[in-house]
């Protein structure tokens, strides 16, 4: 195995080669004995080698090896056993990240996604008509022209209407309201689901009132009145949840 660093004496501090630092050093090694836990060269139950032989494994120093140890301890990949050595332990269970379990053909999934959008995008769409760019304004625009292209083309819009959330997110100049739609994802935009089988004659009226409520938020963000801003995203996505319910009950998903 190629080595880290030149070892060096227990306690002392690892001294930069090619430039890198003893901080990075810990990051190397935590980060390749992980890689020998994550591809099953060690199994849980398994002992990992001594500090000492971790040491001539890494070519890096004790301290190193400890702090590397210590970072795999906090993920839980390892435990130390008193008298015994460090051993692996089973591999967590991986979690599922947060909105990326919605059911689209549950009424209440979809809808709990709207009732939450809109206690976020309301604000932000007052947020961005006040503090937005000339920049920003013009993606905003931009955006918009996107999503009506898309209608004319009679091509899936669900696409470019999360870029027209995203971008009057970044014209809030606050990355939280971004980070939150993106953590989301294309969630967050219900006609993502619409199945495939739904006719023309009744997608197309259906996207032309959301582009015109699309057209409401942009034009109040672009003439700097928050407070219709505010008020045509709540529109927006009330509206989204009356026609959604409407539509499940009518068969027409």
């Amino acid at each position: 195995m190629a080595s880290l660093s030149e070892p060096v004496d227990g306690g002392a501090k690892e001294k930069p080669q090619n430039g890198r630092t003893g901080g990075s050093l810990v990051s190397q090694t935590a980060n390749a004995l992980r890689q020998t836990i994550l591809s099953g060269q060690y199994k849980p139950g398994d002992k990992l080698p001594s500090e000492a032989g971790l040491t001539e494994l890494y070519k890096v120093s004790r301290t190193v090896v400890r702090e590397a140890v210590a970072a795999l301890r906090a993920d839980r990949l390892v435990e130390a056993r008193h008298g015994a050595g460090i051993f692996v332990l089973e591999l967590p269970t991986q979690q599922p990240q947060p909105f990326q379990d919605v059911d689209h053909d549950r009424i209440s999934s979809i809808i709990e996604l709207l009732e939450l959008r809109a206690a976020v995008e309301t604000e932000a769409a007052e947020l961005a008509a006040v503090r937005r760019s000339p920049a920003q304004e013009e993606a905003i625009i931009r955006c918009l022209s996107s999503v009506q292209a898309c209608i004319d083309a009679g091509v899936p819009t669900a696409e470019a209407d999360f870029k027209l959330h995203l971008a009057i997110a970044d014209a809030t100049n606050n990355p939280r309201f971004r980070e939150f739609l993106e953590v989301m994802g294309q969630n967050v935009i219900p006609r993502a689901a619409l199945r495939a089988s739904q006719s023309e004659k009744t997608a197309a009226p259906y996207l032309q009132q959301l582009q015109n409520e699309h057209n409401a938020i942009v034009h109040a963000i672009s003439d700097g009145d928050s407070t219709v801003a505010r008020e045509a995203m709540r529109q927006h996505l009330k509206g989204s949840q009356q026609r959604y319910r409407a539509m499940l009950r009518q068969g027409d998903r």
